[in-house]
């Protein structure tokens, strides 16, 4: 394979980038922005070689503690569950969350062979069983795998007396009822308060 075709290759594993994707960048920075692939391969590297995950949430951390729980201003009563760090990022840009965070680093998928093991659902439930921990908040996503996930944690946690909720699902601010899906409005129905 020449250099090109692996560039190529590289690029089409990121998610959302096929083929056509793939080649477009690959093009643009050789033909436009030569001076970016040095820096994109020095920022590739320094990612593999210093970024971790967080010993007690398992969110991307350069520090065995992530800023976040290293942070002892925060609300220890709250727990907030989520399947990547990407989701941890979003609730964080929110500023409207000031408690501790789990990440599981994905959902359950029985048809890929993904169960509680491979979620980290033990290490959860040692963690929301920590003195302090009032309420773990379940915020996966609501797909068919995010809705199973919350579900079973639900239970595991029911049947150890730790509470727990799920975040609210509805009608997205600035939106058109007439335009948003049917279950959407369906559960902002039964969720009403």
């Amino acid at each position: 394979m020449n250099a090109l075709d692996s560039l190529i290759e590289a690029l089409k594993r990121l998610p959302g980038v096929g083929q056509k994707s793939a080649q477009r960048m690959a093009y643009h920075l050789l033909q436009h922005d030569r001076t970016a692939m040095p820096r994109l391969a020095g920022a590739l590297t320094a990612a593999v070689e210093r970024i971790k995950h967080c010993e007690r949430c398992h969110t991307f951390s350069e520090t065995p503690l992530c800023i976040v729980c290293a942070d002892a201003k925060r609300d220890r009563r709250l727990l907030c569950v989520v399947e990547t760090p990407a989701d941890q990022a979003a609730l964080e840009r929110t500023g409207s969350y000031l408690g501790y965070y789990f990440v599981l680093l994905g959902r359950l998928s029985p048809l890929d062979g993904v169960g509680t093991r491979q979620i980290g659902a033990a290490e959860l439930l040692a963690r929301a069983a920590e003195d302090g921990v009032e309420e773990v908040i379940l915020a996966t996503s609501f797909t068919a795998e995010g809705e199973a996930t919350a579900h079973v944690l639900a239970e595991a946690l029911r049947a150890r007396g730790i509470k727990s909720t799920r975040l609210a699902r509805g009608v997205p601010i600035g939106s058109e009822l007439e335009y948003v899906d049917l279950g959407t409005i369906a559960h902002a129905l039964s969720d009403r308060r």
